[in-house]
């Protein structure tokens, strides 16, 4: 298998504009691995099933809910679900949590990375829809953030 050169261009700038720290993706026997200003939780990953495909620029956009005066956080990708940094840290939010732009709500594990998952907006956090420890799927609502 060929690197496509277009494609892998494309990757770069969604990762760079969603402030991607770290990407793996194995296909055909080729590796890539990207890793730039790593922001990686200092944990000890348990074993995750293969992921899917990397996300599209579109897909990593939360969606508006409710009228406009709430975002919902959905995940960018396949995953192991952890709403705190190690199992025995306090959780990263709880609802009614207020949050700023960019503060840690999550951690995905994804192809053994463990991917923080941002705010995209300041608010209050009024529901958690994702189960501590628990799989989810590409899109899943994660979180529920009335905007401030």
């Amino acid at each position: 298998m060929s690197l496509d050169l277009e494609k892998l261009s494309a990757l770069f700038e969604l990762l760079a504009d969603k402030d991607i720290a770290e990407f793996e993706h194995e296909e055909g026997g080729v590796r890539l691995r990207v890793a730039r200003g790593v922001r990686v939780a200092a944990t000890t990953p348990p074993a995750m099933p293969a992921a899917s495909p990397a996300p599209s620029a579109s897909d990593l956009l939360p969606a508006d809910a409710a009228g406009g005066d709430s975002v919902d956080i959905t995940s960018p990708f396949v995953g192991s679900f952890y709403r705190s940094p190690s199992p025995d840290s306090p959780a990263f939010v709880e609802v009614g949590s207020v949050v700023r732009s960019g503060q840690t709500l999550c951690i995905i594990e994804a192809m053994k990375l463990m991917n923080e998952i941002e705010s995209e907006c300041a608010g209050t956090v009024t529901e958690i829809f994702a189960q501590n420890g628990k799989s989810v799927e590409y899109g899943q609502k994660l979180f529920r953030i009335k905007k401030a």
